[in-house]
């Protein structure tokens, strides 16, 4: 006698499904930036924003990190995250996302809100300029696998690529962007001006994590890894 116990795993859908949260999260962002700039509560909606980037950045870092983990090298050995990651500032995601939330919630308690805000842009312009590469990189080491594999090359990777490449760009431009603005209101804190500075940058950034979630959910999706051929049921007598 035999029972059979399916195996549920799938962690292709759920590193899709972190994707798609981190866009959700940029969303987010760049909604209550564009409310404060027109002028509703933009101290508390800042705070309110950084708190919400900051946590995006973790989802971000960890559904990478789920995906470095999963690609293993054409010798086939399993590649792991920091060696894949190493130099992208992939790991910098987590204490600059932890930063974001705890400085986010500081300014929301009305401590220093300005310059608070100001400095937790700067730091995910930072981080933004040194992972804007991580997805491309993904797409990189996935491909390879797919060609050393001998499978097939669909025109959805290929669409996957380019969104990557897209997305490393623009993340870096962005993050550049932010970069400055963010020390710009740093150098004008608690001023008008200031404030406008840091929403703006907010809204960069959070239209950038738009960009890349979407990028790494098309990625995972493009390069799905098909199921065992028994379901992944494994039978116990």
């Amino acid at each position: 006698m035999s029972t059979a116990i399916s195996q549920s795993r799938n962690p292709e859908a759920a590193a899709a499904f972190g994707g798609a949260m981190d866009a959700i999260g940029g969303i987010a962002t760049a909604v209550l930036a564009i409310i404060g700039l027109a002028g509703w509560r933009p101290e508390l909606l800042s705070g309110v924003a950084t708190i919400v980037f900051g946590a995006a950045l973790l989802i971000q870092g960890g559904t990478l990190l789920s995906e470095y983990s999963q690609v293993f090298t054409p010798a086939g050995a399993l590649r792991t995250a920091s060696e894949a990651a190493g130099g992208d500032g992939l790991a910098a995601m987590f204490p600059v996302g932890i930063a974001g939330i705890v400085l986010g919630i500081l300014a929301l308690l009305g401590i220093a809100s300005y310059a608070l805000t100001a400095v937790a842009v700067i730091a995910f312009g930072a981080v933004l300029m040194l992972s804007a590469q991580s997805v491309r990189k993904l797409y990189g080491m996935q491909a390879e696998l797919r060609r050393v594999s001998a499978s097939g090359y669909s025109v959805r990777e290929f669409l996957a690529g380019e969104m990557a490449a897209g997305s490393a760009g623009i993340q870096f431009v962005a993050g550049l962007g932010a970069l400055v603005l963010g020390i710009i209101a740093v150098v004008m804190a608690a001023t008008a001006r200031a404030e406008l500075l840091t929403l703006v940058a907010l809204l960069v950034v959070g239209v950038t994590n738009i960009i890349s979630g979407s990028a790494l959910s098309g990625l995972v999706l493009s390069f799905m890894r098909s199921e065992p051929p028994n379901g992944g049921a494994t039978a116990l007598r």
